[in-house]
């Protein structure tokens, strides 16, 4: 009987102590893991790509959600990145180009990892989170924010010190503008990217360790970004004849706006088949490279004991044509350039879940403050996807919206639900578009004049207005805010 006590009494202290120890554990305030690539599209094994290798962020998508309808706000990286880190529409960050910074138009407003900052968390940025011009900013700070960081790290490898004399180029000695490609002999541990990976993990390492306040790491990939370099080795893994090229090469653009296809360069008229299958394999070899690198990063949260209190993302700063529509690279307002791959995962989030709702990387703001319960400074524009994130099957806000400039500020809107895209080109003087999604996934016919679409036509020009309206400037001043945590610095006085 005495030994029946005492081996109950070891249970009951184990259940109890466990029990304690899972409630301290839950309590701990949430680290997040903000992964974005560059230049990426949604050419990705869990997006349905049979052609893209993408191991790491397919196994992402197994453990969170994934957003099937994802899109940026602005197809540039500087005005889409401004966008998703204040949380604002580019009407109201004010940034329409690259080489700006939100500071210089809304200076008082507070960036996603300086909320962060301001309760309590340590904040380091890897790599490119602002615009940088690829590649020759890379390995400096670019048009980077200090306000929004603690610690920046920008290692430059061998992708930008010793190979570009090797590297070939569309048009010779361009590289961040124009397609480029190298296939390196070089070590993968000396490529910039790599180089990330491996300070990422020593960020983790550090966060996990007793004491250490929570953290916000944020990790700005290169690649896929021109010039499209990568070891050798991710080339192989593609065979150059099966490249697919110019999905919609015969396509009739006498239905479309002159403005539609305005992004179209100078450069791709260089282009012949060779060339495109060898850009194609360059572009997705530079993406499965990219995915090693999000690998070793998911391997050092699961090492280091971070899983049960990490939230992680994974997105791009805007979509990537690939000669859909006979265009290249971004700059239009099509599903190829607007959509973007996002996958959240963490604590609390359903797994393998797929959201069908329309959502925008502007939501990344609110969504990632409510999951760690960092109450809003600022007034933001986005949804908070939190519901979508327990249940998938929410519809969320319906739509999401994205903008671009043309010649003579011309400005075009695109209002993406979950069946049409609509199209206004300068309110419609310049033209209208209008995709039946159900009918023609491609956007390969515009109907915006077919008669039996007249009445959507309607509605959704409407709705147009009203969710452009939604992202002007509000004319209120901030509200007043009163400081939650007393031990921090004064909120009221940034």
């Amino acid at each position: 009987m005495l030994r029946s006590f005492f081996f109950a009494a070891t249970i009951l202290a184990l259940i109890c102590g466990s029990d304690c120890q899972h409630a301290a554990h839950a309590a701990e305030p949430l680290n997040v893991v903000f992964i974005i690539s560059d230049d990426l599209n949604t050419r990705l094994g869990c997006y349905g790509d049979p052609d893209v290798k993408t191991p790491n962020i397919d196994r992402l998508a197994a453990k969170g959600v994934r957003f099937e309808r994802a899109y940026c706000q602005f197809p540039l990286c500087g005005p889409s990145r401004n966008s998703m880190l204040t949380g604002l529409y580019p009407d109201s960050t004010g940034i329409l180009r690259n080489h700006e910074l939100f500071r210089q138009t809304i200076p008082s407003h507070h960036s996603l990892p300086q909320l962060f900052r301001l309760h309590g968390y340590f904040a380091a940025r890897l790599g490119k989170l602002y615009h940088y011009h690829v590649p020759r900013s890379v390995g400096t700070n670019g048009d980077d924010d200090p306000g929004s960081w603690e610690l920046e790290l920008n290692p430059a490898g061998c992708d930008r010190m010793l190979e570009e004399p090797e590297i070939f180029s569309l048009t010779p000695g361009s590289f961040g503008g124009t397609p480029s490609w190298l296939a390196s002999t070089r070590a993968e541990s000396e490529h910039t990217d790599a180089m990330l990976a491996s300070d990422a993990q020593w960020v983790l390492e550090r966060a996990a360790r007793p004491g250490h306040r929570p953290t916000f790491l944020a990790v700005g990939f290169y690649r896929p970004h021109t010039p499209y370099v990568a070891p050798r080795k991710y080339f192989d893994g593609y065979e150059l004849s099966s490249m697919p090229i110019d999905r919609s090469v015969d396509l009739d653009q006498s239905d479309l706006p002159k403005a539609a296809t305005e992004s179209r360069r100078a450069f791709e008229n260089k282009f012949t088949s060779e060339l495109r299958r060898q850009a194609v394999q360059a572009y997705y070899a530079s993406a499965t490279f990219m995915d090693a690198q999000v690998g070793k990063v998911l391997d050092a949260i699961e090492a280091n004991g971070l899983s049960d209190r990490t939230i992680i993302v994974f997105t791009s700063d805007h979509g990537y044509h690939l000669g859909d529509h006979q265009l290249w690279q971004k700059m239009s307002l099509f599903e190829q350039g607007a959509r973007v791959p996002l996958i959240i995962a963490g604590p609390g989030i359903s797994e393998g879940g797929v959201s069908k709702s329309p959502v925008g990387l502007v939501d990344l703001y609110p969504t990632l403050a409510s999951l760690c319960s960092v109450p809003l400074i600022d007034s933001v524009q986005g949804q908070d996807l939190t519901p979508l994130l327990r249940d998938p099957t929410q519809p969320g806000r319906g739509y999401a919206l994205s903008q671009v400039t043309r010649a003579n500020n011309a400005m075009g809107y695109s209002l993406r639900t979950e069946r049409f895209r609509y199209t206004q080109w300068n309110g419609g003087d310049l033209g209208s578009e209008l995709y039946d999604h159900d009918n023609d996934p491609e956007e390969l016919t515009n109907v915006v004049d077919d008669p039996r679409y007249q009445t959507d036509v309607t509605r959704l020009k409407q709705q147009l207005a009203k969710a452009v309206t939604d992202t002007l400037p509000s004319s209120g001043t901030r509200p007043e805010i009163t400081n939650p945590l007393p031990w921090l610095p004064d909120l009221t006085n940034p």
